[in-house]
């Protein structure tokens, strides 16, 4: 390998690191919004509007929370498949034989 090679490597790991960070800030700002804001600062706006009977406030932060991040676990999968894809660093699960 030489230099060029290294150096176009190494300047897509950082890109790929890059991607991956980007992603998982994204990721975790909505869960902040969803279980921090919704679920405690804004608790009593919320707590005037309902959701299958529940005050919308007291949803987010018992059940809308939980909810948020198990969608969050599958949309970071989803993401970081692309980004795999696109870093050419994914696992092909087809058999050569």
């Amino acid at each position: 390998m030489n230099k060029l090679d290294s150096k176009n490597t190494a300047e897509n790991a950082d890109l790929y690191w890059r991607a991956n960070v980007r992603l998982m800030l994204s990721l975790l700002s909505v869960w902040f919004l969803v279980s921090f804001v919704c679920g405690i600062l804004l608790v009593d706006f919320l707590d005037q509007f309902h959701i299958f009977g529940f005050r919308l406030g007291f949803w987010f932060a018992h059940q809308g929370s939980i909810l948020f991040f198990i969608l969050l676990i599958f949309i970071y999968v989803w993401g970081m498949n692309r980004i795999d894809k696109q870093f050419d660093v994914y696992e092909d699960n087809t058999d050569d034989e």
